[in-house]
């Protein structure tokens, strides 16, 4: 038998795992390994996926047992194995898990100690700080101390944790991925609740940027294997998720072309010798005119789909550079495609700028749309039910929980 090229291995199978599986399916035609600990809508009755279910593969011995009893069936078919993470918590035990899996796999994230450096808050907005990057102004938090004290700046606050990995695996009741809070009541009562559960990290308090969810800018990047920037793509969040546990992620984002953006955080990223695919958080600050970071994930983000939209297919940036190790001159997105998780309806009725809103309905009446999920060479009539029904229920789910913000 003829070996492939490269077998992309996808860890998780969430929204962004079939967002990468489509990626590579639209650019070389070919199916995905999709390696998770359970069934997840997103890639369920897919025919672009093969898909591995390995009980517990959360845990640290048994992922990397998993994904060593799995190369030994796929270097059967190739020579080099791609690992994509789907979320934080793949991303760490694949990093934490390089010396026994880089033999086998190509494994495309920085290493442990800028992981370290990333990933805990506190030290990346000292980073921020050195690399003179825009933030909010922040105050650490620490379970023990008394969150009745006073803070340096007034309510609104956002509150959110530090380590987002340890954060991802607690359970309680209530949980957001961030809180914005407008009282010392609701402040006092949501570190209560986190710290009742198993998360035991510091909480990063925030001066509230306002603003509705049109401020909101998402950059994805890809940096090659010798730290150099191949690939920007920024996008104007028209939208975000209001499902509590959902909060923060975007469910609409059009392409658009900043080059000063691109310009500071491509400086930023080779400086530091980022390697991967970098996800950055921005929210514009109408208050000093600047746009600041909240976040910089070591993986694609979640709707990061809206980039391969936008005409810059994401696998093509990794496997250019891991697979044929090609330096190509790097690319930035220019194109306006919209990108929506939701209802195409629900984007124009709570689009919160009418300016926006405005190119939302053109970009439709276009038909520059695409949606993650929706895939024409993936059509199946159970698939079609299913997602017909997820997304019908984003209806319900707006009318309970959308709040206009000021």
């Amino acid at each position: 038998m003829q070996k492939t090229d490269f077998i992309p291995v996808i860890l998780g199978s969430d929204d962004n795992a079939y967002g990468m599986a489509r990626a590579f399916h639209e650019q070389y035609g070919i199916v995905s390994i999709v390696a998770t600990k359970g069934e997840l809508l997103s890639t369920m009755h897919s025919k672009i996926v093969d898909k591995r279910i390995f009980a517990d593969f959360d845990q640290p011995e048994i992922f990397v047992k998993s994904l060593l009893t799995l190369k030994d069936e796929l270097l059967q078919q190739t020579d080099k194995l791609l690992l994509i993470a789907s979320n934080e918590n793949y991303v760490e035990l694949a990093v934490r898990s390089r010396s026994q899996l880089e033999p086998h796999y190509i494994v495309p994230f920085v290493d442990e100690e800028m992981m370290d450096a990333i990933i805990f808050k506190e030290n990346f907005y000292e980073m921020a700080e050195t690399y003179n990057l825009d933030y909010p102004d922040t105050v650490m938090f620490e379970k023990g101390m008394d969150p009745h004290d006073s803070l340096p700046f007034d309510f609104p606050v956002v509150v959110k944790p530090s380590d987002s990995m340890r954060y991802f695996v607690a359970q309680f009741e209530g949980k957001k991925k961030a809180y914005v809070l407008h009282t010392k009541e609701e402040y006092v009562d949501a570190i209560k609740r986190i710290y009742q559960s198993s998360y035991d990290g510091k909480l990063i308090i925030q001066d509230y940027i306002p603003g509705d969810d049109t401020v909101m800018r998402v950059l994805n990047a890809y940096c090659d294997r010798n730290g150099k920037v191949r690939m920007m793509c920024l996008g104007h969040v028209v939208l975000e998720d209001y499902t509590p546990v959902l909060i923060g992620n975007y469910v609409g984002i059009v392409g658009e072309e900043n080059q000063e953006i691109y310009d500071q955080y491509k400086t930023f990223l080779e400086a530091i010798g980022f390697v991967g695919y970098a996800n950055i958080d921005l929210k514009y600050d109408r208050r000093d005119g600047k746009y600041k970071i909240f976040e910089l994930n070591i993986r694609q983000g979640r709707s990061s789909f809206f980039v391969t939209a936008n005409g810059y297919n994401m696998a093509k940036y990794l496997v250019e550079d891991r697979v044929y190790q090609h330096d190509n001159p790097i690319e930035y997105g220019r194109n306006e495609v919209l990108w929506h998780a939701v209802p195409k309806k629900l984007l124009v009725k709570y689009t919160m700028d009418d300016q926006l809103k405005t190119k939302v309905k053109r970009l439709i009446k276009e038909g520059k749309t695409a949606s993650t999920l929706y895939y024409d060479q993936d059509k199946s009539l159970i698939r079609s039910l299913k997602l017909y029904n997820y997304y019908r229920n984003y209806y319900n789910r707006f009318e309970q929980y959308f709040k206009k913000k000021n």
